[in-house]
């Protein structure tokens, strides 16, 4: 740390994003990125025409972008923007809608990015405990007197909340914002969209890094009533307007023209995380009800810990977090079949080298 840092931001604790190797190859399930590739329309996407245009700035509006983003979900142009990843659109929303008066409350075990921006912009927070099963008591939330954020699935758990809690929610708080990143939303779990006409004071985020293959590209986009957009947009345009680049907009354009093949890869991540979790409850893992691309276990014979640095050793990365509650638990991203096989494999040998 320089001499020259704010004192604003010397006490900030930075979010540490899961490990991206270089060097060794790894089998990686550790960032819940998809293994499968993008389709490929996205692919022939971007011609030596749309390269040559990299001279010109990117239409800071996005409009076409946008306008298949409203066809897809059934809403106006007006009730979406777009952002260089939900990290991007969750900065401006806790920039927008918070501040020293106005604090915001997130569960104690959730995405690490909140605590993070509520740090940054001096915004006090609360963090609400999950359950001991790890869900979400949405009666906590119920006339909090702040503004809510609540990622559905949750990550780490992957566990998600039923629609009518996420609604009693939005009731109960209407002069606040209620944001629910619904990041994990495609596998598995009830989307708030349907929400949004009928709740103004609720945001549903939503990214292509996950089920839509482009974590890469960095695109996510935000879905809400026309005035908070409005609001949004005044933060994009004090800080950036031209923040998602002409190649991603191209990208994300074609990878939204190709609902088949986004259908079948969920569903494909879906099946092979039921397989996954069948056969590590068969070696006495304890799990979530995951509804996410990813699976959050334990075994009783082994810490989070030692799992984690024993399959790294075995060229296998997965995600673990030194906390008291979780501190035994390991999350793990779904991979191909083959990746999850050669896992579980790995997973045997360890477990068995104890004994």
């Amino acid at each position: 740390m320089s001499e020259f840092l704010s004192k604003n931001h010397a006490g900030l604790a930075a979010y540490v994003p899961g490990e991206q190797p270089t060097g060794m190859e790894y089998i990686k399930l550790n960032t819940n990125e998809s293994p499968y590739p993008p389709p490929p329309s996205v692919l022939t996407a971007v011609t030596k025409e749309t390269l040559g245009k990299l001279r010109l700035y990117p239409n800071p509006d996005g409009t076409e972008l946008i306008k298949k983003l409203a066809g897809t979900y059934g809403v106006r142009a007006e009730n979406i923007i777009i952002g260089n990843g939900s990290d991007e659109l969750l900065a401006f929303a806790f920039l927008a809608f918070c501040d020293k008066t106005r604090g915001v409350a997130f569960p104690d075990l959730t995405y690490g990015f909140y605590p993070v921006y509520a740090q940054l912009y001096g915004i006090p927070y609360e963090e609400i405990p999950l359950r001991d099963d790890f869900t979400v008591n949405f009666t906590k939330y119920m006339e909090l007197g702040k503004n809510i954020v609540i990622a559905n699935p949750n990550a780490p758990t992957g566990i998600a909340l039923p629609l009518f809690e996420i609604q009693i929610i939005c009731q109960s708080n209407p002069g606040h914002i209620v944001l629910i990143d619904e990041a994990y939303v495609d596998f598995g779990a009830e989307s708030a969209v349907s929400l949004i006409g009928k709740h103004e004071n609720l945001i549903v985020m939503h990214t292509f890094s996950k089920s839509r293959s482009m974590a890469g590209a960095r695109m996510a986009y935000a879905i809400a009533s026309a005035p908070i957009i409005e609001d949004l947009n005044k933060m994009k345009y004090s800080f950036n307007p031209y923040n998602v680049n002409r190649l991603t907009q191209i990208m994300a354009e074609a990878a939204l023209g190709d609902e088949s093949y986004f259908a079948e890869k969920r569903r494909e991540i879906i099946a092979t995380r039921s397989y996954t979790a069948a056969k590590l409850g068969g070696l006495g893992f304890e799990m979530t009800d995951s509804k996410a691309n990813f699976i959050f276990a334990r075994h009783p014979e082994i810490s989070g810990l030692d799992l984690y640095t024993k399959l790294k050793e075995k060229g296998i990365l997965i995600r673990h977090w030194d906390k008291p509650r979780i501190k035994d638990y390991v999350r793990i991203t779904i991979g191909t079949k083959d990746q999850m096989d050669a896992l579980i494999v790995a997973v045997e040998q360890i477990l068995f080298s104890k004994y």
